[in-house]
């Protein structure tokens, strides 16, 4: 991967098909995982004793994976080389009490997660996805990837201001899917779900579901140029990150130990158990060390030493708001993934961050660019600081510039997520 073509329409096509398979964070990383596996991993259980071996490693919880390659000789103390991502994206997730309904609809409660914009969500026929529970504490994966639900938009009829005044949208109100008629009752969701999966009536004793659009990814414009698709923020930088990590287990020599950290519910703050702001990369890279027959000493070497790159999508400049980007700062689709940078620690790039990027885009042959917030306009923020402040890692920020970010359908250059699958490459493998 180190040396790579201008476009490769076959790495594209096998994102789109990531996407469409991957509906849900925990689709996300079960589909990571199979790569993973093809590629020689093999998972390891948190309440197992780890061995010392050398080879491809990976811990799967709830919708975060944490993978590695530890190569042949191995010091306890070998730093990481990590690359940073996460499997959430903004949707429409169920509510604990599902079945609900009004003047003779039949529809499903849902609670707004994450920054989502809520208009994409309307008149766009929507499946639903996610985690089962059963009652003797087994998970079963559902997808109903066909057209079970739809959030209608009031008619312009009866909102005579909405194209002069704009569409205003009440979280509670407006955005609950109909899925059927007559009367709600209790348990209809989850009995249907039920069925779909061939499981025994009541074995459901809890879930996590969250609806998505069926509309499967596509090539868009004249020259095909575009892609446009789902929870690109932020399943590309996962789906590139796994084939770094892959290629990165076939290099002749390595000096550290590759690493992909694929996080769960950075959308909302990374404040739990699978986010980054939690104790699970920590714990993996101490007990990899551990294992290893390190001391604590060793950890804090090779943490010193250790260097990541987090992956998440950023803003192309738009055609038509032009003037919401910063004047020298306009990336664009195609034109190779982005450094991410702001002063006030919303990413975590510095200098030496950059020289890092610059160095594994070299290597690579991979163009980059750079993005920076209008100083008028509040600034997002990823996994990296994060990252850098819990493990006293140096972090760098980067990903692919796209547009309609959070939006149901997202859209990017088409041959960026392969120049960026070789640069995260480069980095995990030099």
């Amino acid at each position: 991967m180190s040396s790579p073509a201008r476009f490769d329409r076959g790495h594209t096509d096998d994102l789109m098909t990531f996407l469409t398979a991957s509906p849900s964070p925990y689709h996300a990383v079960a589909n990571a995982a199979e790569r993973l596996e093809k590629a020689g991993f093999r998972q390891l259980s948190e309440t197992d004793a780890w061995d010392s071996g050398s080879g491809g490693r990976f811990v799967l919880r709830g919708g975060a994976l944490i993978a590695w390659f530890v190569p042949e000789g191995a010091t306890p103390h070998m730093p990481f080389r990590i690359v940073g991502a996460h499997t959430d994206s903004p949707n429409l997730r169920v509510k604990p009490i599902p079945d609900t309904g009004s003047q003779g609809w039949r529809q499903i409660a849902v609670e707004i997660y994450g920054g989502t914009l809520l208009n994409t969500w309307l008149d766009r026929d929507l499946g639903l996805a996610g985690r089962l529970t059963l009652r003797d504490g087994s998970e079963r994966l559902v997808n109903v990837d066909r057209a079970l639900l739809r959030v209608p938009q009031l008619a312009v009829h009866l909102d005579r201001s909405v194209n002069s005044e704009g569409l205003k949208l009440d979280k509670q109100r407006h955005m609950q899917p109909i899925w059927g008629l007559g009367e709600a009752h209790e348990g209809d969701l989850i009995a249907f779900l039920e069925e779909e999966e061939g499981l025994p009536q009541g074995s459901v004793a809890g879930w996590d579901l969250m609806v998505h659009s069926i509309e499967p990814p596509s090539y868009l414009g004249r020259d095909r140029e575009l892609v446009a698709g789902p929870r690109m923020d932020n399943l590309v930088s996962v789906h590139a990150g796994v084939a770094a990590l892959a290629a990165a287990s076939t290099a002749e020599k390595l000096d550290h130990i590759p690493v992909l950290a694929a996080f769960d519910h950075e959308e909302n703050g990374s404040q739990s158990d699978t986010g980054a702001d939690g104790p699970l990369l920590g714990n993996v890279l101490e007990r990899s060390v551990f294992a290893r027959g390190g001391t604590y000493e060793d950890r804090a070497r090779a943490f010193a030493g250790t260097i990541c790159l987090s992956s998440d999508t950023g803003h192309a400049v738009h055609p038509n708001y032009a003037e919401r980007h910063d004047p020298s700062h306009h990336p664009r689709a195609n034109g190779g993934p982005i450094l991410k940078v702001n002063v006030n620690q919303r990413y975590a790039t510095d200098g030496t961050g950059r020289a890092v990027f610059a160095a594994a885009c070299e290597r690579a042959g991979v163009p980059w660019q750079t993005f920076v917030s209008n100083n008028s306009m509040p600034c997002g923020t990823t996994i990296g600081p994060i990252t850098a402040a819990r493990h006293g890692i140096q972090t760098v920020d980067i990903g692919i510039a796209i547009l309609s970010m959070h939006s149901a359908r997202e859209l990017c250059g088409a041959d960026d997520p392969y120049l960026l699958a070789n640069a995260l490459a480069a980095f995990l493998e030099d």
